[in-house]
């Protein structure tokens, strides 16, 4: 029982997952300051509203009071995960999946092997009927 955990710890998926946790939460941390610092206040220039998280809808409610949306802190999370996702997918997954595409050309790899094509359904029923006729017409066992 201890050596299929052994084995299972020290596979390399499970090491390379931890990693990739520790360095996605490294480089969360990394983009969202950008975010908070760079692209929200761009925003809230434009809005002019100076902070995106100070942006807030406000909207009264059925006892006469009123209820805030924040509606800056929705847009700049949103924001924050198509900055994260365009950085992850155009600084590692394009470049690795090019990397990838050009060894596999330089290897000769570019093309897949071909499977092998089953017969169709047509086809296995005219082998059925083939062999169905070769066992009639074949010598009969004597009793």
């Amino acid at each position: 029982m201890i050596k299929g955990f052994k084995e299972f710890i020290l596979r390399g998926n499970v090491i390379d997952l931890a990693v990739a946790v520790v360095i996605g939460a490294a480089f969360s941390a990394i983009v969202a300051v950008m975010v908070e610092q760079l692209i929200n206040p761009l925003i809230g220039a434009i809005f002019q509203v100076g902070d995106l998280s100070g942006w807030v809808i406000e909207i009264p409610t059925i006892s006469g009071s009123v209820s805030t949306i924040g509606i800056g802190a929705i847009i700049g999370a949103v924001i924050n995960f198509v900055a994260i996702a365009a950085i992850v997918y155009f600084v590692f997954v394009y470049p690795m999946n090019h990397m990838k595409a050009r060894a596999a050309a330089k290897a000769g790899l570019d093309k897949a092997p071909e499977e092998p094509q089953l017969p169709t359904e047509q086809e296995i029923l005219v082998q059925i009927r083939d062999l169905l006729e070769k066992q009639q017409s074949g010598p009969s066992p004597r009793a």
